[in-house]
């Protein structure tokens, strides 16, 4: 039997190689990609010497890889093996741990007592640089409570731990305390830890879905008679206190996600089975309506974005469509404009090729469904601003799905490829410390082209890209850009080939590791792209065996000088025009950055910081959103009134009071930082109405609020007593004014990295999303 390919608890591919210096040696080859390749340039020693292999003395099935602190080099390995006979489970699983960015492993099964690992719990790994690690052990159904296996020095010793309950997911940590942890039962009880999990105390009953907010906030729904089926029958509650003080937000809820600084609450209208939703950012004291469509039973909303500045919200079409709008918050997360239409958002699978660009400010890509049913890239440098296809590469023609063999552009391959079993083994790659690189899979025509994908590079945040590898491969980004590492995707021949480059893309040198091919499961390097140490990992499949081994390559050992002030050079972000005063403007300034030179060779290092230089700009309508009502065209800076807006006045409730929206079409840019230039008119104007959400019931607004504790109660109880009058006008004022608000648009959700069965449910770890089955599921975190 085949071992299946390696899975990974980290994301198997991203990591960290860098450079040489002087002598290409044997075993070594040299390729053009985008650029012409240095001939003759000399690399020190010889990578044969530098290459550790690991042989896994293993016959398990799967692999799990988890990295441990920043910059440790400590690396875990869980392998598992499992069989069904007669009904019940067999496994067997295996703990090895390096501490040397996997040169070596030591077999560390004895301290965790030789005990089966839940590997769909993966490797749990504490925040920060915590050197916290837990693993969730297989126990018998019978028993009183799961196990957990503990350790707080990086992996080295493990002590194990009775629960007092069976885990239904991974245990959360606390996004800076490691020590706090909540875990959510397969009877739906809440638990928390307050020491790394030795202790536990019981939070609440029935609870749906669990998130940590911000500080030591923890939010979550739950239903009085136990059911979390009952979707818009929940009721939304935080404790600050850990569990000692609980307060109702809000009720009638279908799901709720976390994004940047905002809480998001998706709510049943009386209206059917249409949901609104309502956005807070004091962690649910109050609330407003965004200003978004409704949606039914048949539709969903998706986060696909968010920060503290605003939210990149993906509203679905009516229909099963496949494709809906994009839309971009002001900065408080309420008024929305279209930012895209047409977006691709499958309902079978829900994917959606929305990716951030992390090595760039405000540069996003994602695919819109064109008219003919065609999947076409799009690129946004200015945060949703103006979306435009992706510039065709000058030493690339246009493939088969161009109508004009001149014209044509790039089109990306991402989630939605993979999804449909495309020859693409991985989704675009940029990290926030190789400034303006990206790499990518792609296709030159008019649309996204079915045929075998090359990869292309862009060194300028996606404003030029060149063919870099004929042909799909796996790649990794190391020392901060400075070095990229590639292995090809094979399916029928083995793999002893990695390829890698310290030029950002331009000349490619092949270097042979084996001389006995492996079946290739994946790159696994340092997360943050500042090693220089890179493995490749597989298995050697023999007629009468078959076994696990890693390569692990040291490009740290071969490059011997540390780069200089002469090694660098200023480089200005989003150029175009050098003549043009306002060149490199983008979102309000611009910014100079200190970028190594393609034909330096050296190593940025581990400690190596992103320099940068602001400077603000004049504004322009580049600067500005579409307002409420009003949408642009692609290719058009020119913001246009919604049709069906057209002659209303666009009144919506805000804190309590109803206003009326004035304006000529463009906000600024949530974070824009620009001065002086273009200015534009945009007032609010109070019509002096009060307006109070028909979705919750007053009186349910009025209980969860005095709940919140027993001072408060007293004081309002007093306060009524003394004005009973003035009493009945404060309080419909409060109930209004910052509970859920109404709007004839509203509604809306998220898609980020959902990890729970809840609608609007968002939790992520930010780059890679995971996605809901179900089409009218709100993808909110």
């Amino acid at each position: 039997m085949k071992a299946p390919p390696l899975l990974a608890a980290w994301t198997l591919l991203v990591a960290a190689l860098a450079l040489l210096a002087l002598r290409l040696p044997s075993g070594v080859t040299a390729t053009a990609g985008g650029g012409a390749c240095q001939r003759g340039t000399n690399f020190q020693g010889d990578l044969i010497k530098h290459t550790h292999e690991y042989r896994f003395v293993d016959l398990s099935g799967t692999v799990t890889l988890a990295w441990v602190g920043d910059g440790t080099g400590v690396l875990l390995a869980l392998t598992t093996f499992r069989v069904p006979f007669l009904g019940i489970k067999f496994g067997q699983s295996r703990l090895y741990r390096s501490d040397n960015y996997g040169k070596n492993f030591s077999d560390i099964t004895k301290y965790i007592n030789n005990t089966f690992i839940r590997t769909e719990f993966g490797i749990a790994i504490g925040p920060e640089n915590s050197g916290k690690v837990i693993l969730t052990a297989d126990v018998s159904g019978k028993s009183s409570g799961g196990r957990i296996f503990r350790s707080s020095d990086l992996g080295k010793n493990f002590i194990p731990t009775n629960l007092p309950f069976h885990p239904l997911l991974q245990i959360l940590y606390h996004s800076t305390d490691s020590e706090h942890l909540l875990a959510l039962s397969i009877y739906n009880v809440l638990w928390f830890s307050s020491d790394f999990g030795e202790s536990w105390k019981k939070i609440h009953d029935f609870v749906c879905l669990v998130k940590w907010g911000p500080n030591n906030t923890i939010f979550f729904t739950t239903h009085l008679n136990g059911s979390c089926t009952a979707r818009g029958l929940l009721e939304l509650r935080r404790t600050d206190d850990f569990g000692s003080t609980i307060k109702i937000l809000a009720s009638k809820i279908y799901s709720f996600g976390l994004g940047g600084c905002f809480l998001f609450a998706s709510v049943m209208t009386n209206k059917g089975s249409l949901r609104a939703l309502h956005v807070s950012k004091d962690m649910g004291d109050t609330w407003n309506m965004a200003q978004l469509p409704h949606v039914n039973a048949e539709q969903f909303y998706s986060i696909l974005a968010a920060n503290d500045d605003m939210v990149f919200m993906h509203v679905d079409d009516p229909g099963d469509t496949g494709f809906g709008t994009i839309y971009a918050s002001d900065d408080r997360g309420i008024v929305y404009s279209k930012s895209l239409e047409r977006h691709l958002y499958t309902t079978t699978g829900g994917e959606t090729d929305f990716t951030n660009i992390t090595s760039l400010r405000g540069v996003y890509v994602s695919s819109v469904l064109a008219e003919d049913g065609s999947v076409q890239s799009v690129i946004t440098f200015d945060r949703g601003g103006e979306w435009q296809p992706l510039r065709k590469p000058e030493d690339s023609d246009c493939d088969s799905t161009a109508k004009n063999k001149d014209e044509c552009s790039l089109h990306i391959h991402a989630s939605y490829s993979i999804s449909q079993k495309l020859n693409v083994p991985m989704p675009p790659l940029s990290e926030p410390n190789a400034v303006g690189l990206i790499i990518a899979h792609g296709s030159v025509g008019d649309a996204i082209s079915v045929l075998v994908p090359d990869v292309y590079v862009s060194d300028d945040g996606g404003y030029s890209w060149f063919k870099a590898l004929k042909g799909p491969h796996y790649y990794a980004i190391l020392d901060s850009g400075g070095l990229i590492v590639a292995v090809e995707h094979t399916v029928y021949k083995g793999v002893d080939e990695i390829k890698f480059s310290i030029d950002e893309g331009q000349c490619w040198y092949s270097y042979q590791f084996t001389k006995q091919p492996i079946v290739f499961t994946g790159l696994a390097s340092e997360p943050g792209a500042k090693s220089m140490n890179v493995s490749i990992w597989g298995y050697v499949d023999l007629i009468i065996t078959q076994y696990w081994v890693s390569f692990t390559i040291d490009f740290e050992e071969l490059l011997t000088r540390d780069c200089s002030d002469d090694d660098y050079i200023q480089w200005l972000a989003h150029s175009s025009n050098v003549n043009d005063p306002n060149d490199g403007c983008m979102l309000g300034y611009k910014e100079k950055f200190r970028r190594l030179r393609k034909s330096s060779i050296c190593r940025n290092g581990h400690d190596y910081v992103v320099n940068k230089q602001p400077n603000v700009c004049l504004c322009t309508l580049g600067d500005y959103l579409c307002d409420f009502g009003y949408y642009r065209k692609e290719n058009s800076l020119e913001c246009i009134e919604q049709s069906d807006l057209r002659g209303h006045d666009l009144e919506f409730c805000l804190q309590g009071k109803k206003e009326i929206l004035k304006t000529n079409g463009y906000r600024k840019i949530p974070g824009d930082q620009c001065s002086g230039g273009v200015k534009v008119d945009r007032t609010v104007k109070d019509i002096s109405k009060k307006c109070v959400s028909n979705l919750i019931e007053p009186m349910e607004l009025l209980d969860a609020h005095s709940t919140s504790s027993l001072p408060i109660i007293v004081t309002v109880i007093a306060f009524l007593l003394i004005l009973i009058i003035v009493g009945v006008v404060v309080i419909k004022k409060y109930v209004c004014g910052g509970r859920f608000l109404v709007h004839r648009y509203s509604v809306l959700q998220r898609q980020v990295e959902a990890t729970a069965d809840d609608e609007l449910d968002t939790s992520v770890p930010v780059n890679k999303p995971e996605f809901h089955d179900d089409s009218d599921e709100d993808l909110l975190e």
